[in-house]
């Protein structure tokens, strides 16, 4: 065998799965060897990984390493930049390492509790646990210990593989480098993920319609030969609480405080399936209405590419009967003012009407405002139906079709709509051209889109608003918001309709990421 192959069979070699691993490290306990483990994601190897593995291996007899698989990688989209068995192959190559696994969960705990090493090794970064913006350490603590084990801390030489990968590597589009080059000297990650966590205790009311998203997965199979139609083959379906439901939902990961008042149809409210989607800590307060179903927008979808051939709507858009009208107005008038914000999901889906609209613009203390054009609606649901709105987030053709203006300068048609609304703030989001964000303190600020992977662009605009509206009523400055909204709409558009939300931890891994 030529000395290449050798070396790339010895490699390989290494290379074990969890299974084979839990085996081993059996043998080598009642051979009397002292095991250390380490894990991590290891997404560019570099000096200080070297040196934190022959650190660690001087702990012990055999040195076993983990990685984080590609699914479960929390730092955004573009990453990781190697996959697993790339970043797998990399470790076996160094002397100092005996085996290699790509790890089967999201963290190593799991792992830990079936090799049973004597040593967990983490490096220095981690030696203040109160700074893992995961917690995990924590865990990951209890899991050795659990084993009979202990937990070191090497002391090495360290780098950052993402600030590597950012400053070398093409990870985002050339305009987010540059924006973020200017960014950090600003605002560090730290600073960012203060802002959001400052936001937990904020009492905040959600309002808007409900809707239920179907897709059902199908694949074309052809023109039937005897209709003008396209035949297709069913391949499974899933359901999803969007509209408002989706809105709380991000939000609550963020606020501990939710309150959502909505509207559902008795012919069939879905109200069981409604609850067991929204986070425990949302309080609920459902108006109902004889004459209709809850809204349900059922997706024909092709599964490969997440392709909407067709669209079918459950609704009944008429306004509100009065007398239910009258009861949620009457209810507002009594709750709105207890909240620190109110955020208007307004879907012009029958829900809304001029009336709701009239009492929350007078008692909100923050009112937050997205007004969602969509087949239902077009021309008809417009933002200047508000007279006031302290926040004001919407897309492009939204606020160009409010302004009746398609060509002119976007940052006109935002004056234009800042002075009908009387909105202090806005944001308004323009797809691959990233988000634009405007106050009158801080003037005009364009922010670039981070990721241009697009798995779904259903939801991202629901969690951007959701997300970015306590930070505002907070008094962040909007470029913040903007940079903050860009990073929810970069999760946003990798999850598949409102499967889940955009939650905490991976939104603060990825600005970390970012701002390296």
């Amino acid at each position: 065998m030529k000395e290449k192959e050798y070396i790339e069979d010895d490699v390989r070699k290494k290379v074990k799965t969890i299974s084979e691993l839990e085996k081993i490290s059996k043998g080598l306990r009642e051979k009397g060897k002292i095991i250390v483990h380490c894990h991590g994601v290891f997404d560019l190897m570099h000096p200080g990984h070297i040196k934190y593995f022959e650190a660690s291996k001087r702990e012990g007899d055999v040195l076993i390493v983990t990685l984080t698989p590609d699914k479960y990688v929390g730092k955004g989209p573009g990453r990781p930049v190697f996959n697993q068995h790339l970043r797998a192959e990399s470790i076996a190559s160094l002397y100092c390492v005996d085996y290699v696994a790509v790890n089967e969960w999201p963290t190593a705990v799991e792992t830990i509790k079936k090799i049973k090493p004597h040593v967990y090794a983490k490096g220095s970064d981690y030696a203040a646990p109160e700074t893992d913006i995961t917690g995990g350490i924590y865990h990951e603590k209890d899991a050795i210990e659990s084993v009979g084990g202990k937990i070191h801390f090497t002391s090495e030489i360290t780098f950052s593989s993402t600030e590597l990968l950012n400053k070398y590597f093409d990870v985002y589009p050339d305009e987010a480098r540059e924006f973020f080059e200017e960014f950090r000297k600003r605002f560090s990650a730290s600073d960012i993920i203060e802002r959001l966590n400052a936001v937990k205790g904020m009492k905040v009311l959600v309002i808007g319609d409900t809707i239920i998203d179907e897709y059902h997965y199908c694949k074309a199979m052809g023109k039937s030969p005897k209709e003008t139609i396209i035949s297709t083959k069913y391949v499974s379906e899933e359901r999803f609480a969007g509209g408002v439901l989706a809105c709380a939902n991000h939000i609550a990961g963020f606020c501990n405080n939710v309150y959502l008042i909505t509207c559902l149809g008795r012919i069939d409210a879905k109200e069981d399936y409604i609850l067991d989607h929204l986070k425990p800590n949302i309080e609920t307060k459902f108006f109902y209405r004889d004459d209709t179903c809850t809204v349900v927008k059922r997706r024909f979808v092709d599964p490969a590419f997440l392709t909407k051939m067709f669209e079918m709507s459950f609704l009944e858009d008429h306004p509100l009967p009065e007398k239910i009208s009258r009861e949620v107005c009457d209810y507002l008038k009594d709750v709105a003012q207890n909240y620190d914000l109110v955020l208007m999901a307004d879907f012009g889906h029958g829900f809304i009407d001029d009336n709701i609209i009239d009492v929350i613009c007078k008692k909100a203390k923050f009112l937050s405002v997205n007004t969602q054009t969509n087949s239902a609606n077009i021309g008809f649901n417009l933002i200047t139906k508000y007279p006031r709105a302290d926040y004001v987030c919407i897309d492009e053709p939204e606020i160009r079709l409010a302004a009746h203006d398609k060509f002119g300068d976007i940052k006109d048609i935002i004056t234009e709509i800042k002075n009908k609304v009387n909105a202090k703030k806005i944001t308004v989001t323009r797809g691959h051209l990233g988000s634009m964000t405007y106050s009158e303190e801080g003037g005009f600020h364009e922010i670039p889109v981070f990721s241009k992977k697009i798995v779904d662009r259903v939801g991202a605009g629901d969690a951007f608003l959701s997300i970015t509206s306590p930070v505002v009523a907070a008094g962040s400055p909007m470029d913040v918001i903007g940079f903050i909204g860009n990073a929810v709409g970069a999760l946003a558009i990798g999850i598949v309709c409102n499967r889940s939300s955009v939650e905490p931890v991976p939104l603060f891994k990825f600005i970390t990421s970012l701002l390296k």
